[in-house]
């Protein structure tokens, strides 16, 4: 299914231009691909920080309780002890010259 667009121009400087294309080109990627695949990235991250700000001016109004707060380490906890234990790859692959 075609997605519709429209064309807009951008003024960049020749530096951004020139990381802009070293970077489609390891990708095998087009400039307008990444420039589309940033600003989604931004605009998701600005929609996000917003959620953040909302959800904290809502526990200053109305802040967690003793009742809540148990609800919540209880929640945690069993969440905690339903996830699988991660495998030792996992755990030290930063570390692999270590592990």
């Amino acid at each position: 299914m075609a997605v519709a667009r429209t064309q807009t121009l951008v003024q960049l400087t020749d530096d951004l231009v020139a990381r802009l294309d070293e970077r489609a080109a390891r990708q095998s990627r087009t400039r307008s691909s990444l420039i589309r695949e940033a600003l989604q990235h931004y605009l998701e991250d600005e929609l996000e920080a917003d959620i953040d700000r909302r959800i904290v001016e809502g526990y200053r109004r109305m802040p967690q309780g003793p009742e809540e707060e148990a609800w919540a380490r209880q929640g945690a906890r069993e969440a905690i002890s339903r996830a699988p234990a991660p495998s030792r790859s996992t755990t030290c692959a930063p570390f692999r010259a270590r592990c």
